[in-house]
């Protein structure tokens, strides 16, 4: 064992408790055994007396910690474990396996699995700390996925070092391997012409809406999230006699198995599992061989992540919770500047909890605010610019992936923690000392990471207003054209007590009909919404208009807006499901897509053409006031002065003032609430008790479980001050 590197810190329960001894080398040889076969290897020695050895010795034991094979992301995991279980043996160290299950979200979308989504993240974090602790493993080689796995990964492991260090063991440390990207799929030339064919259909038979709907999902990489957006299409044109629900069917199976790489992979658009890919890599976790791949990783590729770790084994700064705390300002700076995924914002400030820091969304808005950051990042799925470009890219050695945003950050005058540790063993200035094909200008053609921005500003925003207390938007990826048309209008809400009652009626091609004709919306209502949104009084032919006439006169020149408001969605009060079918429903949508903005107590998964707008605090079923809204109420959308407000109705009746509302809703609407209450907790009962998610904080710090938060106790302020002091010495 001389020769080998030995975890120098901390106890070795491997040499006082037999057990393991008799239990664990036939694992590993197991482990082995499969990893030689699979890879072809032969010249690799091992023998249950050589892993005993080891594990008396207290060499490195690494779990390489993988997810479910019923999750695309993880179908080629056991290659990648066999890879890495070789190279840790020949490093001296002792390899382990294990998997979490990995809830994919494409497949929870629109059923109660969704419910289970977010809870998961939770769940996945509590077993790997169980299986690291009761296995007594000191590091980790995480096969990163998508979904909640990679956050719940790095918080696991935080949360696990920080713990260990307080008792005097060995810090933990990682090195993190994303999953490759997974190639678009493409629609067969004779299944476009058959969809195209149902277009030129709508048309001829005047439902252009549905026809320009249809050519809009045809333009996008075919991947599950497109699917969605042709099924609601799809539903409609049913509804309208345009194609038979037979045709529907055949269509949807023949996008459905256009749509995956048989190798899965990470989907190719910058959701939630490419967010986490930058967002991890930012946090310093992900050696640069493995960050954006368009296959598995070869030996040589996981050897160089492999062989790093064990450089920085023994080094408490390089262990994950330092890491994670050092990249801080990284990661937030970098998931700004790529338009991260903003369903990702709660699970970023899990992780800095969990690493011990005392952290919520405002700390993530006073970092992202300190300086103005770029928009680097020229992502298109109508444009041939997805994420699987984006690795060819890296692939081909053009650029270097997160190193490029982050030197075109440094030379766009955005600080960057340079001394920063990552995996690599090195910090992330030796990294970018060498500049070999690290500046964004080595891509010619169809370049996604930028030298020059896009925009002056970019990443998700914090909002408040007088009916909540905080909610995330990403003002960032709307065009100051497009973010005109909403910003400071009014706009009607469009009350849903849930997603279901939301799908149902957003699906429904008359459902803006029962809007017009909705009491609560008066004539007088509707002439101050078109001298406010259009900015002038109406003339005397507009003034002569009915209700219903001057709705439409509103809806046609695109000045009345909507605030389609999904409550009752919160951590407690169904599990903070997604919103993504809703809003792919809204953007299926010919009229409501330019109209309608979507604020809900949920997550939310893509964005919608009029701001989405989420992770609204306090949610429904702890009282907040989303709870006591109704359809017919008037909103203001200060979208650029970061805030949403409910509007006084009877100032603006009178003489047409917009002011906050001051009304306490919870006294004048109580009833209504405690109905709504009522139907919530009943609705409750469809999640099984053992996933319902309780005893957590909410959304604005991370719904994490209380008594993480609680051990929280370095306040995120105090440490980014002290940090900045130790710089300046």
């Amino acid at each position: 064992m001389s020769e080998f590197v030995r975890i120098m810190r901390g106890g070795n329960p491997y040499q006082r408790e037999v057990q393991g001894k008799a239990n664990e080398p036939i694992t590993v040889a197991a482990l082995l055994d499969r990893s030689r076969a699979l890879t072809g290897l032969r010249d690799l020695n091992y023998s249950l007396e050589a892993i005993y050895d080891r594990l008396e010795h207290n060499a490195p034991r690494v779990a390489i910690i993988g997810g479910s094979p019923d999750h695309p992301a993880h179908i080629m995991d056991y290659e990648t474990t066999a890879r890495a279980a070789i190279r840790i043996w020949q490093n001296g160290g002792v390899p382990f396996a294990f998997s979490t299950p990995v809830l994919c979200d494409g497949t929870a979308q629109s059923n109660v699995g969704m419910c289970y989504s977010l809870e998961s993240r939770n769940a996945m974090t509590t077993m790997i700390v169980n299986q690291m602790e009761a296995q007594s493993y000191h590091g980790a080689f995480v096969i990163q996925g998508c979904d909640k796995q990679p956050l719940a990964a790095v918080a696991a492991l935080a949360a696990l070092d920080v713990t260990r260090r307080h008792r005097g063991d060995a810090p933990v440390f990682a090195t993190f391997a994303p999953a490759h990207v997974l190639k678009g799929g493409t629609i067969p030339d004779d299944l476009r012409n058959e969809i195209e064919a149902a277009a030129q259909k709508a048309e001829a038979h005047n439902h252009l809406d549905i026809a320009d709907d249809i050519r809009d999902a045809l333009a996008y990489v075919l991947q599950c999230s497109s699917n969605t957006q042709f099924q609601g299409v799809f539903t409609r044109a049913v509804s309208a006699g345009v194609i038979s629900h037979e045709e529907h069917k055949n269509f949807e199976k023949h996008l459905a198995v256009a749509t995956c790489d048989g190798k899965g992979g990470i989907c190719a658009f910058n959701g939630t599992g490419n967010s986490s890919r930058h967002v991890v890599s930012a946090l310093g976790l992900v050696h640069p061989a493995l960050e954006l791949l368009t296959s598995p990783p070869n030996q040589e590729q996981v050897n160089q992540a492999v062989d790093a770790m064990f450089t920085y084994c023994n080094n408490p700064d390089y262990s994950v919770s330092e890491l994670v705390k050092a990249n801080v300002e990284n990661c937030i700076r970098i998931h700004s500047t790529t338009g991260g995924s903003t369903n990702l914002m709660m699970h970023i400030v899990s992780a800095f909890i969990h690493a011990g820091l005392d952290f919520s969304i405002w700390d993530y808005d006073r970092v992202r605010r300190a300086e103005p950051i770029p928009d680097l990042f020229n992502y298109s799925l109508t444009q041939g610019r997805s994420i699987f470009e984006l690795a060819q890219q890296c692939c081909s050695g053009q650029i270097r992936g997160m190193e490029t945003v982050m030197y075109e950050l440094t030379r766009n005058n955005v600080t960057m923690e340079l001394a920063a540790p990552t995996a690599t063993g090195t910090t992330w200035r030796a990294r970018l000392a060498d500049t070999t094909n690290l500046s964004a200008d080595g891509v010619t053609n169809n370049p996604i990471i930028l030298s020059k921005p896009r925009r002056a500003f970019s990443g998700v925003d914090v909002l408040t207003g007088n009916f909540f207390d905080s909610a995330v938007v990403k003002i960032s990826g709307m065009p100051d054209a497009q973010l005109d048309e909403f910003d400071t209008k009014l706009a009607v809400v469009l009350y849903f007590e849930n997603e279901d009652d939301a799908n149902r009626s957003l699906l429904d091609d008359g459902y803006l009909d029962s809007i017009k004709t909705n009491e609560s919306l008066t004539h007088v209502d509707l002439l101050r919404i078109y001298e406010h949104n259009a900015k002038q009084q109406p003339d005397a032919r507009i003034s002569a208009f009915n209700r219903e006439e001057l709705f439409d006169h509103l809806l046609h020149e695109h000045l009345i807006k909507f605030a389609v408001v999904i409550s009752g969605q919160g951590p407690e009060a169904y599990g903070m499901p997604e919103m993504f079918t809703p809003i792919q429903h809204v953007n299926a949508n010919r009229h409501l897509k330019k109209l309608a903005m979507i604020l809900t107590d949920g997550r939310y998964s893509g964005v919608s053409y009029g701001a989405a707008i989420g992770h609204i605090t306090p949610e429904a079923k702890r009282g907040g006031q989303i709870l006591y809204l109704q359809t017919g109420d008037l909103l203001q959308s200060n979208l650029r002065a970061r805030s949403f407000v409910l509007v006084d109705r009877e100032a603006l009746r009178q003489n047409g003032s917009v002011n906050e509302s001051t009304s306490d809703l919870a006294t004048e609407r109580k009833e209504l609430g405690q109905e709504r209450l009522r139907r919530i907790n009943y609705r409750l009962q469809d999640v099984v008790p053992t996933n319902r998610m309780r005893d957590v904080t909410d959304a604005s710090r991370g719904v994490v479980p209380n008594s993480v938060a609680e051990c929280a106790g370095q306040p995120f302020i105090e440490f980014a001050n002290r940090n900045l002091a130790m710089a300046g010495d």
